[in-house]
Order: structure tokens, then sequence, then C-alpha cells
């Protein structure tokens, strides 16, 4: 995956950080969704063009989302690859794409200086609007991906993802990885980039977000010209719900590693559940706090079964896993496994106590303004916002939400997504045989 869904993971900060961010909001001539925050402090912008075009749009061609994007910015216009790099070069510009499950991102970082800004902004332009596809760049990216997806078979944690996704998804859009399979990438042509890139690559499917040193008129007038080629189409149709396992299941697969992986869930929570919070604090006492969390202290502390043990809720357009993970020794995998289990169990059924509940709050607030200091990461939150619609004051409400959490909340949601009996565990590793007497 490229650089993306590290941007979307939810960080916080001070009060006084966030009412100053004032996201302003209004749409393009097109319909497309225009998310601004002005920021004074560097004459620079962040610019993100979020489509809803993530691996979840493949279909059966698993793998052509990751793909599309990663030609955009090969051969645009009557630019090849080296030109679009000068061009960035030139004014000190830095452009990406990238995607998730759920969307593809175009980011463009540059100074907002005139020359320089309209020099990147039209590449970003030209990029966004008239990508070639053409077939050398294809048959190059196309077995660059290929060779990622062969070199995936010598990774226990990436067999152990792929495998994990599946037996959480069966069917569903979500299960299968973003790069795709050895299978279906061999059998693309340009032409299904194209038809990929024609119906998802559209107005009506795009939000931008512009977090800088421009002011609203300058936005405007940028969001407008950066769109204003794309046909406007319609939104990418609605996801399938998913659908939970079930019954809990095991998978083994066999590798010759001296350390097995462990991954244990189900679906979990999705961007606009009205448990999100619960579910976000708790998760935090669970295994989301690293050293002082009950997973690492039961796992690592208490018996040196593993070297960290963790847990997380990946909120997703629809419900996202709920992953609780360790790599531990071959031979101590059943005992590890074991007290992964009863902390999960124990902890869904009594929930957090009082004290460990005050400590996550304090801890979860009091780091507010040291985990949030750029304008790029600002435009991350700011696109997670636009793109999941949510309010416009989610993240000024952040500490609020965090402060009305209560360990019975918490307790209450824990129960409600996390069935006990619906557990998908996958372990990866080398199986140690009992010796013969």
């Amino acid at each position: 995956m490229r650089k993306i869904l590290s941007g979307f993971i939810l960080l916080m900060v001070s009060q006084s950080v966030w009412s100053a961010a004032k996201i302003e909001h209004w749409q393009t001539p097109q319909g497309s969704g225009v998310f601004y925050v002005h920021t004074e402090d560097l004459p620079m912008v962040d610019i993100q063009i979020a489509f809803d075009a993530g691996s979840a749009r493949d279909e059966q061609q698993y793998g052509i989302s990751a793909l599309t994007s990663a030609l955009l910015d090969t051969g645009a216009g009557k630019w090849n690859a080296d030109e679009i790099a000068q061009r960035f070069e030139s004014v000190g510009a830095r452009f990406s794409t990238g995607v998730s499950h759920d969307m593809a991102t175009l980011s463009l970082r540059t100074l907002t200086a005139k020359p320089l800004f309209d020099k990147a902004l039209e590449t970003m332009q030209v990029i966004l609007t008239k990508p070639n596809f053409n077939e050398a760049d294809f048959q190059r990216e196309k077995n660059r991906t290929l060779a990622a997806i062969k070199q995936r078979e010598e990774s226990p944690a990436e067999l152990a993802s792929i495998a994990f996704y599946k037996a959480l998804y069966g069917n569903h859009p979500y299960a299968h990885p973003e790069s795709g399979m050895q299978e279906t990438v061999a059998s693309f042509k340009a032409d299904d980039l194209r038809n990929f890139y024609k119906k998802y690559y559209v107005a009506a499917n795009a939000v931008v977000v512009m977090v800088g040193n421009l002011s609203r008129k300058q936005a405007e007038q940028a969001a407008t010209r950066l769109l204003a080629r794309l046909p406007v189409s319609q939104k990418a149709e609605i996801l399938p719900e998913v659908a939970m396992p079930l019954k809990a299941r095991q998978q083994h697969i066999e590798f010759p590693s001296t350390q097995t992986h462990v991954l244990v869930g189900l679906p979990g929570t999705y961007r606009k559940d009205p448990d999100y919070f619960n579910l976000y604090v708790g998760n935090h006492i669970l295994g989301g706090s690293g050293l002082v969390s009950k997973l690492f202290k039961e796992v690592r502390e208490k018996r040196g079964l593993a070297y960290s043990a963790s847990s997380a809720f990946i909120p997703m357009l629809r419900p996202g896993p709920f992953i609780v993970s360790l790599q531990t020794r071959n031979d101590q995998t059943p005992q590890a496994l074991q007290v992964l289990n009863q902390t999960l169990a124990d902890f869904v059924t009594n929930g957090p106590t009082e004290a460990e509940l005050n400590a996550a709050k304090k801890n979860i607030t009091g780091g507010f303004a040291m985990r949030f200091d750029t304008n790029k990461e600002l435009a991350g939150y700011v696109a997670m916002i636009g793109f999941y619609d949510l309010p416009l004051d989610y993240l000024d409400n952040f500490q609020k939400k965090i402060e009305q959490v209560t360990a019975a909340s918490i307790t209450e949601a824990f129960k409600h997504r996390v069935n006990l009996q619906l557990l998908q565990t996958i372990t990866v590793g080398k199986t140690e045989r009992k010796s013969e007497k």
C-alpha cells in the first residue's frame, strides 16, 4: 500500500490547536466537496484529492485500483515520468499517490508563491485529468507489482494479514489485499486501468482538501481548476454490508520461521459508528497503549511470551477489522494464544477499572499537541472528515467525546462489537513437533 493508510489513523490535538483549525466547506461547480483550512505559519499548502476508488472497487480484478493509482504520475499529457518529476522538483513541490481499501488519493505539498504554486498545480491537474497509461509504463509497473506480490510469499506477516482479511470478510470487497493477487494482476491490460480510471476518477466521486497559506478565494479557484476537466459522472455505488463470520475458526499456515505470527479478531467498527469513542478508549486500555496496555502486561511482562502484544480497531466505510496480534516463539504459540484469548475475554466480560479508564483518558488527551504539528497531518484528518462525511467540528469535539466515555459504556460497546464466539484466528509459523520417547 502506498503512503496513505497511516495518514488516517486517528491522532488528536489540544482543544486550543483544533479550535484555531476552522474547517470551511463548499462544493465546486461540478459538485465535488471541498474542505479548506487556512493557516499562516508557512508559505505552503497541502492538497489532497480523495476518490472513492480504493481496492474495495476492484470487483474481481484484484489490484486494479492500486495499479491505476501507481500509473497516474508515470506519464500524463505531453510529459513522461522524468519530466513530471522534474516539474515538481523545479518548484520544490512533493507529489504522491496511494490507495487503501476505501479510497485512492493524490497528494501535493507546494509553496504558495504564485509562479511556484501555479506550476505545481498545473502539473497535478494534468496528472489527474490526462494520465496516459501508455504500454511501456504499464508493463513496467505491472511487473514491479507482480514481483512485490511474489515477495509477499516470503513474509509470514504478509501471509498472516492476507489470510486474516479473507477469514473476516469472505467474499466482501474488503477481503483481498490492495495490491491484488498474482493471477489477477497478471491478466491486466492497459485498457483495464483506463476503464477503472474513467469510472471512478470523476468529479462526483471526489473530495478535495486544502490546508495552508491560501486565501479562501485562492482555494476556491485552485479546487475548480484542478477538477474542471474531469467529467461529473456519478458517485460510486454503496458498498455492501459486512456479514459477520458464522462461527469461530482457527487456521494455521506452515512457514519455516522461528517465530509464529498470531492474529485474532473479527469485523469491528466503522467511521460513523456511535460506539466508536467507547471502542477507541477501551482499545487503548486493552492493547493500544503500548507498554501499559493489558495485553502487553499479561503476555510480555508477566510471562515473557512475546516482545509485544497489541490490539487495534481500524474503522472504514464499512466495519473494518478488530485485530489482536502478537509474535512469539514457535514452541510458545499455544500458551501465548491462550493468554491472548483469556485477556480479551476478561476485558470483554468485565471492562476496565476506573483507574485504567482515568489513566487512558489522561494519556489520550494529554498528548494532543505533541501528536500534531504539520499541515500535512491536518490535511490527512480533514480528508478523513470529508471522505467519511463526519461533522466539521469532529476534531474540536474529540476531547469532549473522550471525556464522556465511562467504564460501563466501554463494557457495553465491547460486548456488542466483539463476539467471542465468532473470533477468527490465524497463525503463521513452524509447527513444533513433540519429540518421540
